[in-house]
């Protein structure tokens, strides 16, 4: 996978009328590609690793830093020597203006990588009680942290909830009470962007299908989401594509119960297909059924996992 420098294309036609604009093709653009090998050449350096850390703590985010704080922050005597190195950061990881030195996209995302101790450092957490229960056996539930991957899942019958990559960093000064919350808003947020069609990885076109019997999870059918751009693919269930869905929002939200922030693995159809139907085989549809309360919301939803329609169906309706 490539980053690329995007700077803007011409202006459109002034005689090009709006409805053909909508259905152009995207704006040309100009791209500078830096292959993976000179990526890691180019960061292999532990000068320009500490140019790095210095816009950091200089404030390079908001605003622009002169080359003399840069040159004060960094352990280097050579001048000459500092140049050098800040020139090989500059054009790809670093933006030069007027006014100073700034991050461009990919030097930020180095720094997070590093600082954060994403890339650098390797983290366990023991097993700690999480509130729920579980989906399969109502037993109660634990986390634990291992190989990058948080992980949820029942104390009983060992059926786990939900297991997803997250940075080590994401550990630093949180109680487990912030952890499971931080965890619950990263998650969620990833199955989101995949679900509107944005990978959480590179940005790239994200496209969403239903699977019948997915291999590497205990479902009858789920939902793949593949990017088109860094192959980056992500499964779930088919309701936790649901938890920004307005309808469903609207639904939980009337019955005092707030999906942005209520943990998603509380909820059994975000954890498993047990609310889930297939009610097609050929094209694929599946029926969820929400419970709230005495209440549900029945959600057909087609091979796109698009949401095809929504009905609300009270107690007293069902007497």
């Amino acid at each position: 996978m490539s980053q690329f420098d995007r700077t803007a294309g011409s202006e459109p036609d002034a005689d090009t009328d709006s409805d053909s604009e909508s259905d152009a093709a995207p704006a040309a653009r100009t791209e500078s590609e830096l292959l993976p090998a000179d990526v890691f050449s180019t960061l292999g350096n532990d000068t320009r690793v500490d140019i790095l850390r210095a816009l950091l703590e200089l404030g390079a985010d908001d605003h622009p830093v002169s080359f003399t704080a840069l040159f004060d922050q960094v352990d280097i005597d050579d001048s000459a020597n500092f140049s050098y190195h800040l020139r090989q950061l500059t054009g790809h990881f670093v933006k030069q203006s007027d006014d100073g030195y700034e991050f461009r996209y990919p030097g930020r995302k180095v720094v997070s990588s590093i600082f954060t101790g994403a890339l650098t450092e390797r983290a366990q957490l023991g097993f700690f009680p999480v509130e729920g229960s579980c989906y399969a056996c109502d037993g109660e539930l634990h986390g634990w942290y291992v190989d990058d991957t948080l992980s949820i899942g029942c104390v009983d019958c060992g059926a786990v909830q939900v297991s997803y990559p997250f940075p080590s960093g994401g550990l630093d000064d949180r109680s487990t009470d912030d952890l499971l919350e931080a965890f619950h808003h990263y998650v969620r947020h990833h199955y989101c962007l995949a679900a509107d069609g944005v990978c959480p990885e590179c940005t790239g076109a994200v496209e969403t299908s239903l699977v019948r019997d997915p291999a590497d999870a205990d479902l009858d059918v789920g939902v793949e989401h593949v990017c088109q751009r860094c192959q980056y693919s992500l499964q779930s269930t088919v309701g936790v594509t649901l938890l920004d869905h307005s309808d469903t929002l609207v639904f939980y939200a009337n019955r005092g119960v707030d999906l942005n922030t209520e943990p998603f693995w509380q909820f059994d159809w975000c954890v498993s297909d047990e609310y889930t139907t297939v009610v097609s085989e050929e094209p694929l549809r599946v029926r969820l059924s929400l419970p709230c309360g005495d209440d549900k919301l029945d959600v057909l939803i087609d091979e796109t996992v698009s949401v095809i329609e929504t009905t609300v169906r009270e107690r007293a309706d069902r007497q």
